[in-house]
């Protein structure tokens, strides 16, 4: 990302952005993951049967290993029958070749599914993004929303890939091992069960103990993420004001909280394996104990124990692959609970229906704030009953003290948010009635903060928009100024403006004025565009914003009462409400709160 581009604008009353939701409805993150899977499931069904089917060659060949080694065994003292040792070595080879086929195709079909529903994830994430109304980039730190499409997503794909095919093939060889246990012999097939129970009921007890760590985990990742974006993406300011041990102080709060989830849940689920180990190994003891006792009374042969010792390690793996795989699923669970809730969310109301729209090339430019009242909070309304009528072509500025909303009201004029009451008229029709797209289209929008990506200064300028010719342009950065600076680059407009990129604030503001050139639509909204420059940049800006100004009718928040004295309307705002309007002469003339502000501005 290039160090020019900036968060969304911010409203002053906005609600604070709060750190991520510990997840809470693991089943509903279940279905919601089966549901999502929809498509895919028939495949995976599929993938999932090759794997039991592997498993089931699996076992089948310990009881043919064993008529072998009986065959081997029987004819050491009168000859040993090759013909039969072909035969069974044939077809356990056979079987073998099988179940390794079975199992390379189920591996090559799940990671197929799990990279095309991971990336299927990803876009819905990238059209869902879209969807979301601005409120819910104001309540979630930007670190946890990209946690989300990046690990949490990631999370997934490893895990289906990994874990899910293993897991059903690893049930299919324990409940197959038990039944082919139980044919061969009983007293043996209890004997190894008894042993591994142990197993089974640490495996259940860790399970339960380690999942919300899991949770956790997931969690805190998002709050590390948030946090290292936030103090990254502002790391000017962190120097300048000497947080440097703050910002680590907090940096080592959130790193130690996610590893100590992460230790605590790995430690748990590390426990498995070396437990499993110690399961099957004691259940090879007690197989060959029982078995040594039941071939001298002349109950089994030989071969049975030789088979009993694979079924015992048959038995045993897939009890230490459940384990893996139940905690893999715990992470893949918490993770995809937090990239369910995120496609899940609210999302603006649809306008499909919304017939009217009006075109950027015939609108007049009349605009009509009529009652209009806003709160972010239902419960708590900061625009109070907002009057305003603009007639074409006209200039007004907006001014205030700080929280006033000034931003509020051109955010809701953008379509933004919604109007809690009353109405906004551009040239006669209702914005309730006018899409967003079709809204945005009509203005050209310059902010305090500017906002170019890493590309040529070519797209830059041309962002979005299509036939576009050079000579188009250098005439607006002409228009603006800066195309002297263009020129000076190597590559002129190919010139790639990357992350390094050494150009001055107000370079890069007169960047973003000729982008707005050439959208060319008949509304434009100037929010503290001069406040992050120079005196004398800023006399450059403010004559490519007149020019940018001309034949549009313009909005203007300004602290800078000097750059809007030729405003052809004021209006000044406190409390969410127009509390005096008039040109600069007749608000000076009142001596009132605009007054007031101008002169606080040239007092020394």
């Amino acid at each position: 990302m290039n160090n020019t581009k900036t968060r969304p604008q911010r409203m002053g009353h906005g609600p604070n952005r709060g750190s991520a939701e510990k997840p809470k409805d693991l089943k509903k993150a279940v279905k919601s993951m089966i549901r999502y899977l929809d498509k895919y499931l028939p495949i995976i069904i599929v993938a999932l049967i090759l794997a039991a089917l592997s498993s089931v060659l699996s076992i089948i060949g310990p009881n043919h290993l064993s008529d072998l080694t009986d065959v081997i065994t029987d004819g050491i003292l009168t000859g040993i029958n090759f013909d039969k040792v072909k035969s069974i070595a044939a077809f356990l080879l056979t079987i073998y070749l099988f179940s390794a086929a079975f199992n390379y195709i189920q591996n090559f079909i799940m990671v197929t599914v799990s990279n095309n529903f991971a990336k299927d994830l990803r876009d819905k994430i990238s059209v869902k993004i879209n969807k979301l109304p601005l409120k819910y980039f104001d309540t979630h730190s930007y670190g946890d929303v990209l946690s989300r499409v990046t690990n949490d997503v990631d999370m997934i794909n490893q895990s289906m890939h990994q874990s899910l095919g293993t897991l059903v093939a690893a049930i299919a060889l324990l409940i197959g091992s038990v039944i082919m246990m139980f044919v061969t012999n009983w007293i043996l097939a209890i004997t190894a069960i008894v042993a591994s129970l142990i197993g089974f009921s640490f495996m259940f007890l860790i399970l339960g103990k380690s999942q919300k760590y899991f949770d956790q985990r997931q969690v805190e990742l998002g709050n590390l993420n948030g946090h290292i974006e936030e103090i990254y993406s502002s790391h000017n300011v962190v120097k300048a004001y000497n947080g440097n041990k703050d910002a680590s102080d907090t940096f080592d709060k959130l790193n130690k909280n996610l590893f100590t989830c992460d230790r605590k849940s790995q430690f748990l689920s590390g426990l498995m394996q070396p437990i499993m180990n110690f399961i099957g190994n004691f259940g090879y003891v007690c197989v060959c104990v029982v078995g040594a006792i039941l071939t001298t009374k002349g109950v089994i042969s030989f071969g049975v124990i030789v088979a009993f010792i694979i079924y015992v390690r048959l038995f045993t793996s897939p009890l230490s692959q459940i384990a893996q795989g139940m905690t893999s699923l715990q992470s893949t669970a918490a993770a995809s609970e937090r990239v369910f809730e995120f496609l899940e969310e609210e999302e603006m109301e649809d306008e499909s229906k919304l017939m009217n729209k009006l075109d950027p090339s015939k609108v007049k430019g009349t605009i009509e704030f009529k009652h209009v009242k806003f709160g972010y909070n239902p419960d708590k309304i900061i625009i109070k009953d907002f009057n305003c009528k603009v007639k074409p072509g006209e200039k007004i500025a907006i001014v205030g003290p700080t929280g006033a909303g000034k931003t509020t009201m051109v955010n809701l004029l953008m379509k933004f948010y919604n109007i809690s009451d009353g109405d906004i008229k551009i040239d006669g029709v209702s914005v309730k009635n006018l899409t967003r797209e079709n809204i945005h289209g009509l203005f050209i929008m310059v902010l305090q903060d500017t906002w170019l990506f890493n590309g040529t200064i070519r797209d830059n300028i041309k962002y979005n928009k299509e036939n576009v010719s050079d000579e188009e342009i250098m005439k607006a950065l002409k228009t603006v100024g800066v195309d002297h600076f263009v020129k000076s680059l190597p590559g002129v407009l190919n010139y790639e403006i990357t992350d390094n990129e050494s150009v001055s604030a107000g370079q890069k503001q007169l960047l973003t004025i000729a982008r707005g050139m050439i959208k060319d639509a008949p509304f434009l909204i100037l929010d503290e565009a001069t406040s992050s420059v120079d005196t004398r940049t800023e006399e450059l800006v403010q004559k490519a914003m007149d020019k940018l100004t001309e034949g549009r009718t313009s909005f203007i928040i300004a602290h800078r009462l000097s750059t809007i004295k030729n405003a052809d309307l004021i209006l000044v705002m406190n409390e969410g409400n127009i509390i005096e309007q008039g040109n600069h002469e007749e608000l000076m003339k009142q001596n009132g709160f605009y007054a007031e502000l101008y002169n606080s501005q040239f007092r020394k």
